[in-house]
């Protein structure tokens, strides 16, 4: 009979935090719609980039003493073209700092309020830092797309190569935002025992940056590399909906691809737990 009402209020606590979660997931995205001017500054200057990265690389691919370049980078000019606006549609997803709200509260101290709510510490902040992704994957990514769209046929975005590919980069980069929350979170929850500074937290998210083909596509890497960066978490940040996207990566991997982001999105969630658990214990709170 414990048992049973233990149980019972076990179950009514998960649906609890579940229903406050969510309600915090869609409270944080529409304010993220309201920043409409801040989504055209950083659309603006992604296009831009953009069009730089799509000559360097046409430059690359047309005049290289290696004739036979894009046999040797395993994607060809139209697939670097899209990856190259792909990439800044969906960079955005990438945890490259904390979010701001959450560091506001751990270095001001408003840490101890938050401890005071009725609900999990790292779920709530998982919610919250989901939302963040979605406002500026719309808004931002929305603008890039159709200017990738409706540019000249030597730097127009291409179509999926498939189909299937298409639906299988859509169940990706749903991967892929619960790898990149997944992970913003474990750093978070590292940065709760720094008393010192930022520093770590942003090198470590800048190797995810390098390390997701957000600044090179993985595929011009050294080929003895090829075998560890197709493993590695981050791939599944960009490189793996990217390669579902171009049709690189056939798809009867689509199964692999999404397992492998939420194998590692399940590491990053029980090592941030585990480790805020402990943190928690012994954190210093900031401020006053």
């Amino acid at each position: 009979m414990i048992n049973k009402i233990k149980e019972k209020k076990r179950i009514k606590k998960l649906f609890y935090t579940l229903k406050a979660c969510l309600s915090l997931f869609a409270i944080k995205t529409a304010e993220g719609f309201q920043y409409r001017i801040a989504g055209l500054a950083g659309a603006s200057t992604s296009i831009f980039w953009s069009l730089i990265e799509i000559t360097v690389y046409t430059i690359f691919y047309r005049y290289a003493d290696n004739k036979s370049a894009s046999l040797v980078a395993g994607l060809d000019l139209r697939q670097i073209i899209s990856y190259s606006w792909l990439t800044q549609i969906f960079f955005i997803l990438q945890p490259m700092s904390i979010d701001g709200e959450i560091l506001g509260k751990i270095t001001s101290g408003d840490i101890g309020i938050e401890l005071c709510r009725p609900i999990d510490l790292y779920t709530h902040w998982f919610a919250k830092v989901a939302a963040g992704k979605l406002a500026p994957l719309f808004c931002r990514g929305g603008i890039i797309l159709l200017t990738g769209l409706i540019m000249p046929p030597s730097y127009r975005l291409s179509f999926p190569a498939s189909l299937t590919g298409f639906i299988g980069t859509l169940l990706s980069i749903l991967g892929a935002i619960i790898l990149c929350t997944s992970f913003g979170m474990l750093v978070t929850t590292i940065r709760l025992g720094i008393t010192w500074g930022d520093g770590p937290t942003y090198m470590i998210m800048l190797l995810g940056g390098v390390l997701s083909g957000g600044y090179l596509p993985l595929q011009l890497w050294p080929e003895f590399m090829q075998k560890f960066l197709l493993l590695q978490p981050f791939a599944g940040y960009l490189d793996l909906p990217l390669r579902l996207y171009l049709g690189v990566l056939p798809p009867q991997k689509i199964v692999w691809a999404v397992s492998m982001q939420l194998f590692w999105s399940l590491i990053f969630i029980m090592t941030g737990k585990i480790l805020m658990s402990i943190r928690l214990r012994k954190i210093i709170v900031q401020g006053g």
